[in-house]
């Protein structure tokens, strides 16, 4: 199977990223080391957070890049390199991955959808944000402590109450996650 990727020049992009042992918390285990690649990288190659949440065994984020510039996957690759490094081996290896000398930390892939409108926009930054309810982590969105609807509260494009246009209307959608 091919696969193909959309690259569209200062594009918006909605992004599913998974660690590869789904059972683990890695990612809200060792928050800080996530934040500081996403901060490295964000510093060399900037990009736009329009929206992010991190759960314990993945996350979603939609990314703004800069104009004429459509290379999301270095800058994947990237934070996923530097959080590997900042935290302890603990994983178990595959003899594949052992024999390439790569870490167990994330699948290789990610889920990436180019964002087409404003409707498809929207829809996506409510996802990420409603994605901690969804998964059953909080009762409420705001409980959350690692997404940035905290920001956007601020900004004031959420009230702090909100839940989302529905969680029905979220709930079965997949965005590239595998439960």
């Amino acid at each position: 199977m091919q696969y193909r990727r959309s690259y569209v020049a200062g594009g918006t992009y909605f992004f599913t990223v998974n660690l590869l042992e789904r059972d683990k918390a890695l990612l809200v285990d060792h928050i800080e080391p996530l934040r500081n690649a996403v901060r490295f990288v964000k510093r060399r190659r900037p990009f736009y957070i329009d929206a992010w949440v991190v759960l314990p065994d993945h996350m979603h984020a939609v990314w703004t890049l800069p104009e004429g510039d459509a290379d999301y996957s270095s800058r994947w690759r990237e934070i996923k390199k530097r959080f590997s490094k900042a935290i302890p081996k603990t994983e178990g290896l595959s003899v594949v991955r052992q024999r390439k000398g790569e870490r167990g930390v994330w699948q290789r892939r990610f889920w990436e959808h180019t964002i087409k409108n404003e409707a498809d926009y929207r829809y996506h930054v409510d996802y990420v944000h409603i994605n901690p309810l969804k998964h059953g982590l909080v009762d409420n969105v705001k409980d959350w402590p690692y997404s940035t609807f905290h920001r956007d509260v601020k900004r004031g494009v959420y009230q702090l109450d909100w839940c989302g246009m529905g969680l029905d209307e979220h709930a079965n959608k997949e965005f590239g996650e595998t439960m």
